[in-house]
C-alpha cells in the first residue's frame, strides 16, 4: 500500500506535468495564430485567447503560488477579462511561462505540506488537495477552450494525437 508521503509526491508530480502539457498545447495553438486574432471575440461577453492567457496566470497566482505557497495575493480577476487593449501574445505567454515557473517551484516545495490542510481562497475553504486539484481542473478546461478557438480561427488540426496513427510508434508510458 502507498504511503502518504508517495501519494503526495504522486499527486503533486502528477499536477506539476499536467501545468506544464497544457502549456505546451496553449503555445502551439497560439502559435497558429496573429495578435489580433489572439484578441478577437466574436460576441462582448466572450473572452479572448488574450483574456484567457490573463486569467489562468492570475488563476494559477490566486489558487497554487498564493493560496498553496502562502505569497501575498493581489489579483485583480475583473481586470484579466475587462482588459481590451492588445497585448502581444509573446508577452502573455512569458507571463504565463514565469508564472508556471512560480508555481511548479510552490508545487515542488508542497511536498512536506498537509495536503490536507485547510486554507482560505477566494471565498471558498479549501484543502490544499483541493486548491491544486481545482486549479489544474480549470487550467485544463481554459486549455480545450483556447485550442477550439485555435483550430476554428485557423481551419488546421494541431496534431496533439498523430502520433496514434503512427503503426509503428512505441507505446507511451506515461498518458
Amino acid at each position: 500500500m502507498a504511503t502518504e508521503a508517495a501519494l503526495t509526491h504522486e499527486f503533486l508530480r502528477v499536477s506539476r506535468r499536467e501545468f506544464q502539457t497544457n502549456l505546451a498545447k496553449i503555445e502551439k495553438a497560439v502559435a497558429k495564430l496573429t495578435a489580433e486574432q489572439v484578441w478577437t471575440r466574436k460576441h462582448e461577453h466572450e473572452n479572448s485567447i488574450g483574456n484567457l492567457l490573463l486569467h489562468l496566470a492570475g488563476n494559477v497566482r490566486q489558487w497554487i503560488i498564493s493560496g498553496v505557497g502562502g505569497v501575498a495575493d493581489d489579483r485583480d480577476r475583473d481586470a484579466e477579462f475587462a482588459q481590451r487593449e492588445s497585448i502581444a501574445p509573446e508577452t502573455l505567454l512569458a507571463r504565463l511561462r514565469e508564472t508556471l515557473e512560480e508555481a511548479d517551484s510552490t508545487l515542488a516545495a508542497a511536498e512536506r505540506l498537509d495536503l490536507l490542510e485547510k486554507r482560505r481562497i477566494q471565498v471558498f475553504e479549501v484543502t490544499l488537495m483541493q486548491a491544486i486539484y481545482h486549479c489544474v481542473e480549470h487550467f485544463s478546461g481554459h486549455t480545450g477552450q483556447i485550442i477550439w478557438v485555435a483550430k476554428n480561427v485557423s481551419g488546421e488540426d494541431l496534431g496533439f494525437y498523430r502520433y496514434l496513427q503512427d503503426p509503428n510508434r512505441p507505446p507511451k508510458v506515461e498518458p
